[in-house]
């Protein structure tokens, strides 16, 4: 397992990070929703310690998890004194999940009336799962961390969530951070002594297929009870630490970075055709899709919305960015990521993905890769980007 420690003497808090390299990319087609299903199992007990929460929060704790479809994090603040506490919890769980019959259909329930609340009884719930099955042919992003079918977790048996476990779960799948007021040295004999016992497991090999380069257009036209028609379109971009990635997040805010960005002054308020429009990216590490997603005003006709986003696009494609545009959005850039940096829990979770990526070191330099794109960088990348070729488009119709 590889342990990083970050000594931060300025707050009396520590935090312990754990990041799995695993996420829904790693599910099988027929039993996607798993790596979600986990998170919520991980706090179902131990073997020993049949409560996670309650001894966390007798030593001052608290703690939350998350699932992308890349990676599974789990991580907890508590007292620097009492950081062993959230040794014992963690390898605890590593070592010996309680796989209770009990505990699965808790945890599924759970998950399902997730599914059901916010993707089939939502308005627009299902947009995304209909987007990414149109924009991924082959490539496991092509469904939701959630699941792809509601089947999948409803079906989940304890055998197959036990394989799971002991295929992604293991010490050599995992990355520990630990930051704040902490020694190395004493990070380092606890990490030995929690984690030491526990079987390292054989390290997971990724082999994913590769998504073809898509050369046609694709669109899907939806009808169904929702107040607005919507527009979502999306294209392919490069992975998360190609230059392209870099650029990519840069042209996200030129379109739609606020309330002086191009898509607002232009499609919202100065022509109307918007109530709400965003542009944005999800930060996948292997290829993803750049979407710009957008409510019309009731009365406007969806092709007159979709000419107007693509002139839109059209200007980044054939016109500089001038250097004042450019470096505000740079300068946005640098002060999320000052932003970011001010948490201590923010900082460990940021050294555990890019270890994961391959360099921890990249939190002091990916700054370096945004200021080195120029006003050509941005031209070039969006004539690759928004090639007719590489769109999805779904007009989400309302039947009223």
């Amino acid at each position: 397992m590889r342990v990083l420690v970050h000594e931060d003497h300025s707050t009396p808090l520590a935090v312990v990070n754990i990041m799995y390299d695993v996420g829904s990319r790693d599910e099988q087609a027929g039993q996607t929703g798993f790596a979600h299903l986990f998170e919520h199992l991980m706090f179902g007990g131990s073997i020993h310690i049949p409560d996670y929460d309650e001894p966390l929060q007798r030593a001052g704790g608290e703690n939350n998890a998350y699932t992308t479809n890349d990676i599974t994090n789990y991580y907890c603040t508590l007292p620097a004194e009492n950081i062993e506490t959230a040794f014992w919890l963690e390898s605890d769980r590593m070592l010996s999940l309680a796989f209770s019959k009990k505990s699965l259909d808790v945890q599924r329930k759970v998950v399902c009336e997730e599914f059901k609340e916010h993707y089939i009884n939502k308005p627009y719930g299902d947009i995304w799962h209909k987007m990414r099955e149109l924009a991924y042919k082959v490539h496991p992003y092509q469904w939701m961390t959630i699941g792809k079918e509601l089947s999948h977790v409803e079906n989940a048996k304890i055998q197959d969530v036990k394989d799971f476990f002991f295929k992604h779960y293991r010490p050599s799948n995992a990355i520990l951070v630990v930051a704040g007021k902490v020694k190395t040295e004493e990070i380092r004999q606890l990490a030995e002594k929690w984690f030491g016992p526990i079987e390292k497991g054989k390290k997971y090999v990724r082999n994913l297929p590769i998504e073809p380069v898509q050369n046609e257009a694709r669109l899907l036209e939806i009808t169904a009870d929702v107040p607005l028609d919507a527009f979502l379109k999306t294209w392919h971009i490069a992975g998360r630490i190609d230059k392209g990635y870099y650029t990519a997040d840069l042209i996200t805010d030129i379109l739609s970075g606020g309330g002086s960005s191009r898509l607002y002054q232009k499609l919202v308020k100065e022509k109307q055709l918007f109530s709400a429009i965003d542009c944005y990216h999800f930060g996948t590490v292997e290829p993803g899709l750049l979407a710009i997603e957008g409510k019309l005003v009731k009365g406007v006709k969806m092709e007159d919305a979709e000419i107007a986003v693509n002139a839109e696009i059209e200007q980044l494609k054939t016109e500089l960015i001038s250097e004042n545009e450019l470096q505000k959005v740079k300068n946005k850039t640098e002060s999320v990521i000052a932003f970011e940096d001010m948490s201590v829990m923010n900082r460990a979770n940021s050294l555990a993905f890019y270890e994961l990526l391959g360099d921890a070191a990249l939190i002091n330099t990916e700054l370096e890769k945004y200021n080195d794109i120029s006003a050509e960088d941005i031209r070039n990348c969006s004539r690759e980007i928004f090639d007719a070729g590489n769109s999805n488009t779904i007009h989400y119709y309302s039947k009223q």
